[in-house]
């Protein structure tokens, strides 16, 4: 299809809020992971460079639609931007070009683009994932992207209550007590973390740890773990041991296996990806030898 361009839209963060909604978001994400999944798009490309206090991604990628849309996601990410500066921890911008012919479509601010993407990538996967009947949530990382996930699964699950935690306890306070509308919400600290886990059908981390927190011992069997954070190879949030006995499930099995999550688990010798099946939504990587429990 040969459309003349009008121009170049600029969309702020404003703009892009007042235009997408999380629902129509997790729509096209699974959209989007069907195609993939599929064969029918190729991989998108990802380039990571770590700065002094935080660090930058690049990604990039091509869909097919009603026309090729290529699309690049230049994004920083720095934890201490809050405390130090009053900035937002992820910052950047969105370029989509019609990938017929190369031309710039739209610049769009990529905060919000993000925030929802991965509130809507958890979704989906805890709708295939995650029992249906859940009913209790634990959301550790009460930021932007800890209410973007408790709005995209509202929608999926009928939770009876909500842990919320954060190192900030004023924060953990202020988004358990926006929860609490819905569903009966309470704030929780380190010593309570354990106690939350352990009854806990549904769990999301988005937080930028570099050491895990998360331990095996107190994940029972059938949890669903959305492990968001750690999406470089220093972050690190669950307890490579609880690895070893999950059903583990990426969208793109070699940058899992060299950053977040899984990377951890190959270093340490617990795991290995020499015969894991890469397709979308099968278990990616297997266990050692003798580490079955």
């Amino acid at each position: 299809m040969n459309l003349k361009p009008d121009g170049t839209l600029v969309l702020t963060r404003r703009d892009v809020a007042a235009l997408l909604t999380i629902e129509e978001c997790t729509s096209a994400v699974e959209r989007a992971f069907k195609l993939y999944g599929e064969g029918k798009t190729q991989p998108p490309g990802v380039l990571g460079i770590h700065a002094k206090d935080g660090g930058f991604h690049i990604k990039a990628g091509i869909l097919n639609l009603d026309r090729p849309y290529f699309a690049a996601k230049i994004n920083a990410n720095f934890p201490q931007n809050s405390s130090r500066f009053g900035l937002p921890l992820i910052q950047g911008v969105i370029v989509l070009c019609d990938a017929e012919n190369g031309y710039p479509l739209a610049v769009m601010d990529s905060i919000e683009i993000t925030i929802q993407r991965t509130g809507a990538a958890t979704a989906v996967a805890a709708k295939h994932l995650a029992r249906p009947d859940s009913q209790t949530l634990t959301i550790c990382g009460c930021g932007n992207q800890g209410r973007a996930s408790f709005k995209a699964l509202r929608n999926l699950f009928s939770f009876k209550e909500v842990f919320a935690l954060d190192p900030d306890r004023a924060q953990t306070q202020t988004l358990a007590n926006e929860f609490s509308g819905e569903t009966t919400a309470k704030a929780v600290y380190s010593s309570g973390l354990e106690a939350a886990i352990r009854q806990s059908d549904v769990v999301v981390t988005c937080t930028p740890a570099k050491q895990f927190f998360l331990k095996d011992a107190w994940v029972r069997a059938g949890t669903f773990i959305a492990a968001v954070g750690a999406d470089s190879e220093d972050k690190q949030e669950l307890e490579p041991a609880l690895l070893t006995r999950a059903n583990l499930v990426v969208d793109i099995l070699e940058q899992a296996a060299s950053i977040g999550e899984l990377h951890h688990a190959i270093d340490l010798g617990l795991m290995t990806n020499d015969d894991a099946d890469g397709e979308l939504g099968e278990i990616v990587a297997r266990r050692k030898p003798g580490r079955e429990r």
